[in-house]
C-alpha cells in the first residue's frame, strides 16, 4: 500500500510556501507515495478556546479527544490522521509563525497526544466499549515530518525562532522530524521559482520524506537527512538554555537537561544522556511524563470554596 504524505502551507496562495510544498510533494509522487496539499489560510479553523473539554472527556473515559468547536478543523484531522508524512510550510511573521500555525498546533494540542489517547483506548478496548467510542487507533501511526520556514530577511537570525516553534505541530503526535529547510533573504526573489538553489533544496526534502517512508526499520526511518545535524542529537536545532546553576543546560524544544563544554580548539559541545533523550517531549517517555503529571497533579473545582466571592472584585472591572 502507497504511503500517504500529507502537506500544509500556512503562506498565501501560489506564493513561496505553497510552491515549495507542492514541489516536494511532487517529489514524493515520483516516488510512489500518495500526495495530498492543503492551503490552511483558506480554511475556517478557529482559536483553541482553553475549554479542555477534549482531554476531560478521554481522562474520565466519556470521550475520545474530540473538539467541540464547530469549523473546518475536522476536514484537517481526518488528513493528519491519513497522513504517513507530513510537510509544512510556514512565512515568517515577525521573526515567528504565523496566527493560523499557532491555532492549529492548539486545536491539535492535548486531544491528539498520542499517550492519553493510548490510555483511553486501552482502558475503553479494556472495559469492551465500540470502536467508535474510542479515540481513532490511526493516532498512533508512525509518521514522519519535514519543515520549510520562509522569511523575507537577508539575515538568516531573523528565522532563529520558527524551525524550534514549528516543532509544535509535531508534539501531540509524535511526528518524527527527519528534514528541515529554512528560506531566508527571499525578498530578495520576485518568487521561489527564480530561486534554483532553494527550489533544488526543496526537491531533496521531498526525496528524503519518501526514503524515510521507505525504509524498512524504525532506525532508519527516523535518520536525520537534514544539511546540519544541530547540536541536540533529537531535535536536531541549536537552540540551548543555560539554568540558573550555570551548569545544566536545556533543550527548550525537547525539554531534556545536558551539559555544556569546550575543547582545546575553543568548540562548544553539549551533551545528553539517552535517559534524558528518550525524556524529551518529543519521544514517548516524556509525552508520558507530561500526561502522567496532568493526570495526577491537576486540580478539579471545589479547592476554593469560596472562589465566587473571590472572584466579585474582578468581574467587569476596568471593562
Amino acid at each position: 500500500m502507497a504511503k500517504k504524505v500529507l502537506g500544509l502551507s500556512f503562506g498565501r496562495k501560489n506564493k513561496n510556501c505553497d510552491i515549495m510544498v507542492k514541489t516536494a510533494l511532487m517529489e514524493c509522487e515520483k516516488a510512489g507515495c500518495e500526495v495530498k496539499f492543503m492551503h490552511v489560510d483558506s480554511m475556517d479553523i478557529k482559536p483553541c478556546t482553553g475549554c479542555i473539554s477534549c482531554v476531560v472527556g478521554m481522562t474520565t473515559g466519556r470521550g475520545k479527544g474530540g473538539c467541540v468547536l464547530k469549523d473546518d478543523f475536522h476536514i484537517l484531522d481526518e488528513a493528519l490522521m491519513e497522513c504517513d508524512g507530513l510537510i509544512v510550510a510556514c512565512p515568517t511573521y515577525e521573526t515567528s509563525v504565523t496566527g493560523r500555525f499557532k491555532a492549529v498546533c492548539d486545536r491539535i494540542g492535548p486531544s491528539h497526544d498520542i499517550t492519553f489517547r493510548k490510555a483511553t483506548y486501552d482502558e475503553g478496548l479494556a472495559a469492551g466499549k465500540p470502536a467508535d467510542q474510542l479515540p481513532d487507533p490511526r493516532s498512533f501511526k508512525k509518521r514522519v515530518g519535514a519543515f520549510i520556514a520562509v522569511g523575507g530577511a537577508m539575515v538568516e537570525n531573523w528565522l532563529e525562532f520558527m524551525l524550534p516553534l514549528m516543532y509544535e505541530i509535531t508534539f501531540s503526535m509524535g511526528t518524527d522530524v527527519i528534514d528541515m529547510q529554512k528560506y531566508f533573504g527571499a525578498m530578495a526573489y520576485e518568487h521561489v521559482l527564480g530561486n534554483e538553489k532553494q527550489m533544488a533544496r526543496t526537491r531533496k526534502l521531498g526525496q528524503n520524506i519518501a526514503e524515510a517512508l521507505a525504509a524498512e526499520s524504525d532506525e532508519e526511518r527516523t535518520k536525520w537527512r537534514g544539511d546540519d545535524e544541530g547540536m541536540c542529537p533529537v531535535c536536531h536545532l541549536n537552540m540551548v538554555n543555560i539554568l540558573p546553576d550555570h551548569k545544566t543546560i536545556e533543550c527548550p524544544v525537547c525539554g531534556s537537561y545536558g551539559t555544556l563544554d569546550v575543547d582545546g580548539n575553543g568548540e562548544i559541545h553539549l551533551h545528553f544522556t539517552k535517559e534524558e533523550q528518550d525524556r524529551s517531549r518529543l519521544r514517548w517517555g516524556g509525552k508520558l511524563e507530561h500526561s502522567t503529571e496532568i493526570k495526577t497533579q491537576a486540580v478539579g473545582p471545589g479547592q476554593i470554596p469560596d472562589l465566587k466571592e473571590r472572584l466579585k472584585p474582578y468581574i467587569g472591572y476596568a471593562e
